[in-house]
């Protein structure tokens, strides 16, 4: 059986990799040996920063919503709680978009957070 010697695949590898690296800086885009490693890490960083930024965010939102319950003179972890036992089912996501674009609203939330806080 005669020996297959793997024809255009080395260099369309090469070449999808140079494809990722375009736009990098010196030899990281010009040099393949460089450039796989620099696509390689870039990769890796994407992938984990998905992640992160589902992190990110819900600490941004928390940020946003505990300076407007203190603006209502009640502490974040008071106002979360006080929503919970009033049965109040806002996630931090749309919490910290009321914060931001209804305060009225928000503060009339913190009343309710605050009332119930009393009680328990």
């Amino acid at each position: 059986m005669p020996r297959a010697r793997g024809g255009n695949k080395r260099k369309e590898s090469r070449k999808k990799i140079m494809a990722l690296a375009k736009g990098y800086k010196g030899k990281r885009g010009t040099s393949h040996r460089i450039a796989k490693q620099a696509v390689m890490k870039a990769l890796r960083n994407s992938y984990v920063d998905r992640r992160r930024r589902k992190r990110d965010f819900r600490r941004l939102w928390i940020t946003r919503i505990s300076a407007a319950a203190k603006l209502n003179d009640i502490s974040y972890s008071a106002f979360i709680g006080g929503l919970e036992r009033k049965g109040i089912a806002l996630n931090r996501k749309v919490l910290a978009d009321i914060a931001v674009k209804d305060a009225p609203t928000f503060a009339a939330l913190a009343e309710m957070a605050k009332e119930e806080s009393v009680k328990g």
